[in-house]
C-alpha cells in the first residue's frame, strides 16, 4: 500500500504554515493564499555557517578590510548599488514583464565581462534567444557565459567549477530544487533556492544578481523573506508606453537606500540619462496656471519635478480628488491645511494633481508646491518664471524644513532657477549666486509670496 505524503498549507504572501485549509491566513491575515503544499524531510547537511568557525569573538576583535567594489561599466546602476557590486552580495532585482531587466543584466555583463569572469544562468530562455537579444543590442562580440538550467543543484555544481566572479540568474522563480517536490515558483522552492545561492555567494565571493517576478501589485513574487535574504533589492519601475524607466534601491546593506537610476529604452538597449531632471519638467513656451517646480531629494540625488494642478467646478455632489504621483490621501489633508490657514477653499471643486514624468515624489517635501500648483489654477495665474519651491506643511500651517536644502537649491541654480520658496530654517547661510531666496514660515506667507 502506497503511503501518502504528509501535506500542509503554506501561504503565498508570507509563507506561514498551516496543518489544514483556511480562508485566511494566519501569519498575514490575506485570504485566499493558503496552497496545499507536500511537507519536505528535514535535512542538516543543506545549509553551513556563514562563519568559518564558530567561536563567539567580541566586535572590536573582528577582522574587517575595506570591500572592493566591481563597477558595472553603467554609471546609473552604480549609483542604485552603492558604487558597484560587492564580492560576494546577492542583488535581487525585480520589475513587470518586459520592462528591461534581462536587457540591463544583459548589458551590464557585457561590461563586467572585460574585466572579470561572468556567467549568464537562464530559465526561462535558451541561449539562442540570448544570443538574438545580443546581436539586436550590437553585443554580439560579448564573451559572456551563458548556461541554460533550472535545476539549483546543477546550477550551484557548474558555479563551483566555473568560479564566475559575477553570476546572473534569470530568473528565481523558474529554479527548482531536488530535495523538495513542489512546484517552482512556490513559496517553498524560491525560499530554498535563494537561500542556496546566498550560501554559495558568501562561502566563495561569487557576485549573485537574481531576477524576480512581480505581483499584479507590484511586489516581489513568493514570501517577503526573500527580501530579508539578499543584501540588495532593487525594483525596476517605469511606463511600458513610455521610453524612460527607473530603478531604485529599496534595501541595500553596502549601500544607500532610495537611490535612483534614470534609464532611457531604445532601439539599442538601455541607455543613461545624465540629466534626469529634464525629464521632468514641461517645456512650456508661456507661463501657464497651475504648474509649480520642486526639488524632491533621491537618496543623494536632487531632482527638479514638474508638479501639475488643475482645479475646476464640480458637477457633482462629491467633489472628486485624485492625484498621480503623490499620496493620495495627502492631498486631501493639504487642501483642508489650504483652507483653513490660507483662506482659500476649494470644496466645491474637483481638484486633480499630477507629477509629471510619471515619477513617484513620496517625501513630504512635496507639499508646499502641491498648494502652490493648486492656488495656482484655482485663481488662474501663472507662479513667477523660474521659480523652485520645497517644503513640508504642517497642520499648524507651519512650513517645516526638509532635509538637505542647499544641495537642492544649488541644484535648482545650476539648471537655471532664480527664484525659490523654501522653510526658514533651510535659508542658506551664505548667498546663491543668480538666486533670490524667499523663506517663509507660514502657509499664508508662501502663498502671498508666490501671487
Amino acid at each position: 500500500m502506497a503511503i501518502k505524503s504528509k501535506t500542509a498549507y503554506v501561504c503565498q504572501g508570507c509563507g506561514a504554515t498551516s496543518p489544514k485549509w483556511q480562508g485566511q491566513c494566519p501569519g498575514c491575515g490575506e485570504w485566499n493564499t493558503l496552497i496545499e503544499t507536500a511537507q519536505e524531510a528535514r535535512s542538516a547537511s543543506r545549509f553551513q555557517s556563514l562563519a568559518a568557525d564558530g567561536a563567539i569573538r567580541p566586535l572590536h576583535e573582528v577582522d574587517v578590510a575595506e570591500l572592493p567594489r566591481t563597477p558595472t561599466g553603467i554609471d546609473e546602476l552604480d549609483r542604485v548599488l552603492g558604487g558597484g557590486l560587492v564580492p560576494g552580495g546577492v542583488v535581487l532585482i525585480g520589475g513587470d514583464p518586459g520592462i528591461g531587466k534581462s536587457t540591463l543584466l544583459l548589458q551590464a555583463l557585457t561590461s563586467l565581462a572585460l574585466q572579470c569572469k561572468t556567467l549568464y544562468v537562464s530559465g526561462e530562455e535558451s541561449p539562442q534567444q540570448i544570443a538574438l537579444r545580443a546581436r539586436r543590442l550590437d553585443l554580439a562580440a560579448s564573451s559572456v557565459a551563458l548556461y541554460a538550467e533550472i535545476g539549483l543543484e546543477k546550477i550551484v555544481g557548474a558555479l563551483e567549477r566555473e568560479r564566475p566572479q559575477v553570476a546572473v540568474i534569470d530568473s528565481i522563480q523558474t529554479i527548482y530544487s531536488d530535495a523538495l517536490t513542489s512546484a517552482p515558483g512556490s513559496v517553498a522552492q524560491v525560499r530554498e533556492c535563494a537561500a542556496q545561492l546566498t550560501r554559495f555567494a558568501k562561502r566563495t565571493g561569487t557576485t549573485i544578481l537574481l531576477v524576480g517576478h512581480v505581483t499584479k501589485d507590484g511586489a516581489i513574487a513568493g514570501p517577503r523573506v526573500l527580501e530579508h535574504i539578499v543584501d540588495a533589492v532593487l525594483y525596476f519601475e517605469g511606463d511600458t508606453h513610455s521610453s524612460f524607466r527607473l530603478i531604485r534601491a529599496i534595501k541595500n546593506r553596502f549601500g544607500a537606500v532610495n537611490e535612483l537610476g534614470v534609464f532611457a529604452m531604445t532601439d539599442k538597449g538601455l541607455r543613461e540619462v545624465s540629466n534626469p531632471s529634464a525629464l521632468f519638467l514641461s517645456q512650456h513656451r508661456d507661463p501657464v496656471a497651475g504648474s509649480c517646480v520642486m526639488v524632491t531629494q533621491e537618496g543623494t540625488r536632487p531632482l527638479l519635478v514638474e508638479v501639475q494642478a488643475l482645479v475646476d467646478d464640480t458637477h457633482s455632489p462629491q467633489p472628486r480628488r485624485l492625484a498621480v504621483g503623490i499620496e493620495q490621501n495627502r492631498l486631501a489633508l493639504l487642501l483642508a491645511v489650504l483652507h483653513r490657514h490660507a483662506g482659500v477653499a476649494a470644496f466645491d471643486q474637483d481638484v486633480f494633481v499630477n507629477a509629471v514624468g510619471g515619477v513617484r515624489v513620496a517625501e513630504p517635501a512635496a507639499d508646499l508646491a502641491v498648494l502652490l500648483a493648486i492656488v495656482s489654477s484655482l485663481r488662474d495665474r501663472p507662479l513667477p518664471e523660474k521659480l523652485v519651491v520645497f517644503g513640508e506643511v504642517g497642520l499648524a500651517g507651519e512650513v517645516r524644513p526638509v532635509q538637505r536644502g542647499q544641495e537642492r537649491l544649488r541644484e535648482a541654480a545650476k539648471l537655471g532657477f532664480t527664484h525659490a520658496i523654501i522653510p526658514k530654517a533651510n535659508r542658506p547661510k551664505q548667498p546663491i549666486e543668480g538666486m533670490t531666496v524667499t523663506a517663509v514660515e507660514r502657509l499664508a506667507d508662501a502663498v502671498d509670496a508666490a501671487m
